[in-house]
């Protein structure tokens, strides 16, 4: 039994990497039995469920959709912010009746939530029915832990490390379509308010070579777009003996041809001049950006320990939209960080008043358990940051549908993805700024990029309908 140690998880060394190969446990034991998983939280969350599939799948298990039905259980959690915690032990709630009914199924808690010293310590003696807790470093090692599990017993293997570099990691994907390419793990920047560095270990990036092996082998297997994917995508190759950094892999996975590049996410302290040359140079990486700028004051800004001032975060800003043609630019906002005063959130405003975002995600502060914010004074009454809260969404939807109003009458080329929520003969998909459209079009065209007239646009989501003119940008 290894359990999570915050202190040990923080530490930082110039030991290198270790570069490995993914091992797969090779039995019958789980032919032909069920298992039903449940992912929380980002996209990194999601890439490790389609991991977590794959070895459970592996084993000879198939998935279900139904929890009463499932032989193995797995939650994928989340510890970016308490409400994912409560919604994960709320779950837990249901799986323990489940598990006085049939004791013998297996159930398994992974992901960054894992990471954390109370919940493993919580798990451990509140919930004794939970059979196996694992960690973001140590996915591979599922299926022997699944293989050694007994009806009644619990493992925890926790570590609290560096971590390392585990290579051609088995992935049941969700998509044939859009695609995940992991290409750094971690991160470093230790913003006073993340849980992030201490659940996911160090920056480690892939080798430059692997990754855009990976996406040739995507492109071979008809997918139209990649999502090169880490906690700070823009610090890639720091950590290289090559001298390579992200402008660079950007540049060569550009070369490989494949229809759509992407990236997320990005800190504004790493984001080059390189970058955006490479970003406006190639016509496959997709003119949408996400940058979190999380607070419009400088006060602020330093308390987060985002290392940017303001100004330092609208130079950049400017320079992307100066240089990279019809750039789709969003953002991360926190509102009611501990002392944010009304004049702070003013400036935030300002800040989004200035920008005019195309979308963002905002939050009110989450204090995460073992990080410095967590022990900042926060004396700013919960209905003031609602109201904050509601202040800014309400600017922030203001710009999002004006922006999409710019669409109204425009061609521009859709990735389709699949058939509609909204409407069951319509389909949907993303314009290469990643807006949402749903189109008047066949499913025949779903895995296609065709050309869409945008007929009308919310706040949201845009409307179209196929055309087969020329876009138009």
């Amino acid at each position: 039994m290894n359990l999570p140690d915050l202190k040990k998880a923080k530490e930082r060394t110039k030991n290198k990497v270790e570069y490995k190969e993914n091992p797969m446990v090779e039995s019958n034991s789980f032919l032909g039995k069920k298992y039903f998983l449940r992912t929380y939280g980002c996209q990194m969350n999601e890439h490790d469920g389609e991991q977590i599939e794959a070895i459970l799948e592996h084993l000879g298990m198939s998935p279900c959709d139904e929890l009463e039905t499932a032989d193995v259980i797995v939650l994928n959690t989340c510890a970016i912010r308490e409400n994912a915690h409560d919604k994960v032990f709320g779950y837990l709630g249901r799986i323990k009746h489940l598990k006085k009914e049939r004791p013998e199924v297996l159930v398994c808690i992974g992901g960054c939530m894992s990471q954390e010293e109370s919940v493993a310590n919580e798990l451990l003696k509140r919930h004794p029915y939970v059979n196996i807790v694992f960690g973001t470093h140590n996915i591979h090692e599922l299926g022997s832990m699944l293989l050694e599990a007994k009806t009644g017993s619990q493992d925890i293997e926790v570590y609290s490390k560096e971590g390392e570099v585990y290579e051609h990691v088995p992935y049941k994907r969700a998509s044939n379509i859009t695609a995940w390419v992991n290409i750094i793990y971690g991160c470093d920047k230790f913003c006073t308010y993340c849980i992030v560095p201490y659940t996911r270990g160090k920056e480690r990036s892939r080798k430059l070579e692997e990754i855009v092996k990976e996406v040739e082998e995507l492109k071979e297997k008809g997918y139209q777009e990649v999502t090169l994917l880490g906690q700070n995508v823009n610090a890639y190759g720091h950590d290289l003996e090559e001298n390579v950094e992200f402008s660079d892999l950007l540049e060569e996975v550009a070369k490989t041809g494949i229809p759509r590049i992407r990236f997320v996410t990005s800190h504004p302290w790493n984001f080059t001049e390189k970058m955006i040359e490479k970003i406006a140079k190639y016509d496959n990486i997709m003119p949408y950006i996400h940058l979190p700028l999380q607070s419009g004051s400088d006060r602020i800004l330093k308390l987060m320990g985002r290392k940017y001032t303001k100004e330092e975060y609208l130079t950049l800003f400017k320079k992307m939209k100066e240089k990279i043609p019809n750039v789709a630019i969003t953002t991360d906002i926190i509102v009611g960080f501990p002392g944010e005063t009304e004049e702070d959130f003013l400036e935030t405003l300002e800040v989004v008043n200035e920008c005019k975002f195309d979308g963002a995600y905002t939050f009110i502060f989450s204090p995460r358990e073992g990080t410095p914010a967590a022990k900042m004074k926060d004396d700013t009454p919960l209905e003031v940051k609602e109201e904050r809260l509601q202040r800014l969404n309400e600017v922030i939807n203001e710009y999002s549908k004006k922006a999409n109003l710019k669409y109204v009458d425009k061609v521009v080329p859709v990735l389709i993805l699949g058939v509609s929520e909204k409407d069951q003969n319509k389909v949907y998909g993303y314009t290469d700024t990643m807006k949402l459209v749903n189109v008047d079009a066949s499913k025949e065209t779903i895995g296609k990029i065709i050309d869409v007239k945008i007929t009308d646009a919310k706040s949201f989501s845009l409307d179209g309908q196929e055309t087969k003119k020329e876009s138009v940008h």
